[in-house]
């Protein structure tokens, strides 16, 4: 299941952006950050597929959620205007993001795409 991050658990597992101005990723598995509210319809058809990813991808990628209504300033921090937004996060390089409620086979192949090809 994934793991619901506070703004403290995010600055501590993701990125401490109150002390890095550049992209530093704390992590050491790659993960995928589902930005969502509870009274986000789309949201809660995301849900379920991301908590059978966390089961297939387990010891490979982490997977995390954070509530946009409890966690207002991790939400600005990434300019999040629309939920769900997925933020796929790379252990080298940059995150990326996207928006909407995506089908499993679209984040299977964005995790092999972004998360588990080898960078050079």
């Amino acid at each position: 299941m994934p793991e619901h991050l506070t703004k403290q658990t995010f600055l501590e597992k993701v990125f401490n952006y109150e002390v890095n101005q550049e992209w530093k990723f704390e992590g050491d598995l790659p993960c995928v950050i589902d930005f969502w509210a509870p009274w986000c319809g789309p949201c809660r058809v995301v849900g379920p597929v991301l908590d059978e990813l966390s089961e297939e991808y387990k010891g490979k990628v982490n997977f995390y959620k954070i509530n946009t209504d409890e966690e207002q300033e991790l939400g600005s921090a990434f300019g999040i205007r629309s939920i769900p937004s997925l933020l796929f996060v790379p252990k080298e390089g940059q995150p990326k993001m996207a928006v909407g409620a995506l089908p499993k086979d679209s984040l299977k192949k964005a995790i092999q795409e972004e998360l588990l090809t080898a960078t050079a």
